[in-house]
């Protein structure tokens, strides 16, 4: 009968645990693997745990987390600045 309260208990717990993704730290990558992510992700798409067995040490959540920091909006933002503050 509560089944669909528990549920939603449940449910709403589990998502106030997420991080910001704003405090991710930056994950330094060997150039074989930037390649092997690369061309992996041409070939399988976004199959994270497909590509991270493929990358010896390398776990589903840091190739999925290397790659949105490489292509998303706002850590090319960041990078940009960093560049420009380093410069």
């Amino acid at each position: 009968m509560d089944t669909r309260c528990r549920k939603q208990a449940k449910t709403s717990s589990c998502c106030s645990e997420e991080v910001s993704s704003i405090e991710w730290e930056f994950i330094n990558m060997s150039e074989q693997e930037e390649d092997l992510i690369y061309r992996m992700y041409e070939l399988v798409g976004d199959r994270w745990a497909l590509i991270a067995g493929r990358i010896p040490g390398r776990k589903a959540e840091e190739i999925e987390r290397f790659w949105i920091m490489r292509n998303g909006e706002i850590f090319a933002n960041k990078r940009r600045e960093l560049k420009i503050y380093n410069s």
